[in-house]
């Protein structure tokens, strides 16, 4: 009685369903990039007082913000960014992951360029900050390249999720450590110990992002060995994916293969019957 009720009743109704899977592809790490990026352009736009000049009004005219201008070039690049990811994976026919990945790269290209001219202003802690943020940003540019002919290598994949949640962790230490200090006081440039500390500090960063990575592993790694059983049941209904169509090529390269099998065996046979 309690499978026949849970056969007549389902708990998700067809149009549940439909509602659910609309909802799971929606591409939310894109539209999160979209509204980051334009809500951190209008408040670079919004900062200045005399507004984004590009050039000075004297003569010769000078350029006006380039350190402004580069933070917005920066933000611009993050919302087109979301902006194909949102259009690969909802607006056209079939996914395009190698538009998404070739994005990407071309972006952190661009951010790795801006970033190296926009150090060039910078002196003692600002530099050292700047310094250490381009060698994060050029490792993942190399994960990033290297995905572009191995694209389904794991250990690639964790690279790269390491190495951005170090960039997105290291840019907001650098906000506090430039704009907002928490002691209040500003870090002195000529002081030695300030620079060692920020050293230290990414280091730090280092050590908590990888734990924090490992304690995700760990947590996914426990729940799929407790609900092994349910998802070794469950797993050929679920996943029909693997499965080979008559007309698809895994299937004709087994047909070939049984074949040669056949042949070799009557083969055999043959040559030991008198």
């Amino acid at each position: 009685m309690i499978l026949k009720g849970c056969v007549l009743y389902p708990l998700c109704s067809p149009r549940n369903k439909q509602r659910c899977s609309r909802l799971w592809k929606i591409s939310y790490g894109g539209l999160l990039k979209i509204v980051t990026g334009s809500l951190l352009t209008f408040y670079v736009v919004l900062c200045l007082d005399s507004g984004m000049v590009l050039m000075s009004k004297q003569v010769p005219s000078r350029f006006m913000y380039p350190k402004e201008w580069q933070h917005l070039t920066m933000f611009i690049l993050l919302t087109l960014n979301g902006c194909v990811d949102f259009m690969s994976k909802n607006v056209l026919p079939q996914r395009c992951v190698g538009l998404e990945k070739g994005t990407l790269v071309l972006i952190i290209y661009q951010l790795l360029l801006l970033m190296v001219s926009h150090a060039k202003d910078s002196e003692g802690v600002e530099l050292h900050v700047h310094s250490l943020l381009i060698l994060v940003v050029f490792l993942l540019l190399l994960v990033l390249t290297a995905q572009l002919w191995a694209p389904n290598m794991c250990h690639l994949q964790l690279m790269e999720t390491f190495l951005m949640l170090m960039m997105g962790s290291w840019l907001m230490q650098a906000g506090f450590i430039l704009y907002r200090p928490v002691s209040g006081y500003p870090w002195q440039d000529d002081d030695i110990s300030d620079i060692m500390f920020v050293t230290t500090f990414f280091c730090w960063h280092v050590m908590i992002d990888a734990s924090f990575l490992l304690g995700i592993y760990g947590f996914s790694s426990f729940w799929y060995h407790c609900y092994s059983p349910s998802l070794k049941l469950t797993g050929p209904k679920e996943a029909p994916y693997y499965a080979s169509t008559p007309g698809g090529p895994l299937y004709k390269l087994l047909q070939e293969v049984e074949q040669s099998e056949k042949e070799d065996q009557a083969l055999l046979f043959s040559k030991s019957s008198p």
